[in-house]
């Protein structure tokens, strides 16, 4: 037996046994003739004393050890003298009879400590190293209790967990498809799945009418702090369900994780928003609600005074910033510029001051009486001490989500998007449909298997792009705190309204019978109306965790530019590989 006990179980009721731990040596420290070593595992650590009289063999093997020696140590609980209140086993340590080398190891590059000294980089490349420092060990600790709450949860409603194929056929899209070629059909691939889709919905035509998954999924796309090449999904699908149906139900399931997890009860019911009102107000169809400062439509206000810039708009649209009338002009500077930055877009900002005695200070005093700016205030329901943000353009969609961007900023400047406030809500009534110009084609809001609205349905069946671009969807996202947590719809089950989506999709018969015939005939035999969503399991992890990136809640993260750095991956391929495979390469 290599332990009795492991680093965080011990306390004092258990003085004067004799135990056993394993585990790695955080630290060592001499301290007049005595040697103190912290001892720890994936549950805790345990300090551990070797006595200046204790045998001398013992003494050598406590003075020999280095960081992070594997060893297993025998000795008896006793109570610490000097006692560590941080510590959950601060009232005892161990006083040795016995140490055991099981491991030596080198140097590591970095400290393993809960505040590291190793960059990013190098943690990474060491990535089973940082695994063992405490923050990691805590994420993927909450990461393991969600997953364990979440399938509690989904079983006790009757869901059945069932297995989907990773290898599949490509069905481009949205994201690119990653892409696994076949040797025993040359010239013939796979692909992974980026997301379950269609097996859920045959599962559905089979009868299995509640389903889940905590899912792998795979999109070669671009990365950034919530997204990764390959990610774990809650995914869910339930048969003779309507709209209110799949949202109380997975509601409740949230509900269960804010609880059970955090300790945090949540609205209920939880607060709905169409898609329309959170760009009007938010500029964001996954609009952060703990703080105001929603934008305002200034259009008919602001124009017709001269102004060239407002005048020629289509749109303008404000944020009044409480409590920022005391902006420096190099402060608002800063800001101006910082709007014009790509992520951004904007071409410049305009501003207008409400001092607290209710005077009023802008940029564009030139052509604004005091009454002209007055009315704009009141129009962007600006209080004394406000700074009203201006902006403008030809888009109103494209100046909201401007609007909505400098709005989260200065959420975030000002303090007011706490980690541990949450503000879930559903967001209802999404657009179909997406026109896009330069191609002169829809494409579909979340995906072709989306059912409209039923009482858009002859809106759906009409020829006019007007028409069309009024239908809505039958779908609903999950969000909180300004980030999609999931998302799902009530699917299309019928063939005929399934071929008409094509149509509108511009997917011909010969296309879709290529990609989709096998749903398309399912649907043949008896589908029952059925819908679901899909939570996006590491974003679920994340902001729980209170953390903007996903990538400490996976155990070996890809970096920036999609690469594991750990084991260098992606790598070339022998040449025996690649002519079994019939591949030839052409990199320039």
């Amino acid at each position: 037996m290599y332990r009795t006990h492991t680093c965080g179980q011990l306390r004092i009721d258990n003085a004067g046994q004799t135990v056993t731990l394993a585990g790695w040596v955080q630290k060592s420290r001499k301290l007049g003739g005595m040697t103190f070593i912290d001892l720890r595992d994936r549950y805790g650590i345990t300090q551990l004393v070797v006595e200046a009289d204790a045998p001398a063999e013992l003494v050598e093997a406590a003075t020999s050890l280095g960081r992070e020696f594997v060893i297993q140590a025998t000795g008896t609980v006793v109570e610490r003298q000097s006692k560590n209140p941080k510590m959950p086993t601060g009232d005892i340590e161990i006083r040795l009879s016995s140490i055991n080398i099981l491991n030596k190891s080198v140097t590591p590059p970095f400290t393993i400590e809960d505040v590291s000294d190793g960059g990013e980089d190098i943690r990474a490349k060491f990535r089973y190293l940082d695994l063992r420092r405490g923050p990691l060990k805590e994420a993927l600790m909450l990461r393991h209790k969600i997953a364990h709450e979440t399938r509690n949860f989904l079983d006790a409603q009757g869901f059945m967990e069932i297995e989907t194929p990773y290898l599949i056929k490509s069905t481009p899209e949205g994201a690119r498809d990653f892409v696994v070629p076949s040797r025993m059909n040359p010239g013939q691939f796979y692909a992974l799945p980026q997301s379950p889709q269609t097996f859920k919905q045959l599962l559905m035509v089979a009868g299995y009418d509640r389903y889940f998954q905590i899912v792998r999924c795979f999109r070669d796309e671009d990365l950034r702090a919530d997204r990764q090449p390959e990610f774990t999904q809650i995914d869910c699908e339930m048969s003779f369900v309507e709209q209110e149906d799949v949202l109380g139900t997975f509601e409740g399931m949230m509900r269960t994780l804010f609880k059970n997890v955090l300790g945090v009860d949540i609205p209920s019911p939880l607060p709905r928003m169409s898609w329309f009102d959170a760009m009007d107000k938010y500029g964001s169809d996954k609009p952060d609600v703990r703080f105001g400062m929603t934008i305002h439509d200034i259009t008919s206000v602001a124009k017709g005074k001269g102004f060239s810039v407002l005048d020629g708009a289509a749109y303008i649209g404000s944020i009044a910033v409480p409590g920022a009338a005391s902006y420096t002009r190099k402060q608002i500077d800063e800001l101006t510029e910082w709007v014009k930055r790509p992520q951004v877009g904007a071409k410049g900002l305009i501003y207008v001051r409400v001092g607290e005695d209710g005077s009023l200070k802008s940029s564009i005093d030139k052509f604004y009486t005091p009454d002209d700016l007055a009315v704009i205030v009141k129009a962007a329901e600006a209080a004394p001490g406000d700074l009203v943000l201006i902006m403008s353009g030809d888009n109103m969609r494209k100046v909201q989500n401007m609007l909505g961007v400098l709005r989260l900023e200065m959420g975030g400047r000002l303090g007011l998007r706490d980690p541990k406030v949450f503000a879930p809500l559903w967001i209802v009534d999404f657009p179909l449909l997406e026109w896009d110009d330069e191609t002169q084609r829809f494409y579909a809001m979340h995906h072709p298997f989306t059912s409209p609205k039923p009482e858009h349905m002859d809106l759906f069946y009409s020829d006019k792009k007007e028409d069309l671009e009024r239908v809505c969807a039958n779908a609903y996202d999950f969000v909180l705190n300004g980030t999609e947590l999931g998302g799902g719809s009530i699917r299309i089950h019928d063939a005929e309204v399934q071929k008409r989506m094509f149509e509108v999709l511009g997917i011909g018969p010969e296309e879709a019978e290529s990609k989709f015939g096998f749903i398309i005939h399912a649907f043949q035999y008896g589908a029952p109306p059925h819908g679901g969503l899909a939570f996006g399991f590491d974003r679920v992890c994340a902001l729980f965790g209170g953390s903007d990136s996903i990538r400490d809640y996976i155990a070996f993260p890809k970096n920036n530019q999609g690469r594991d750095v750990m084991i260098d991956s992606p790598s070339e391929i022998d040449q025996t590989q690649l002519d079994e495979l019939c591949i030839k390469t052409d990199v320039n």
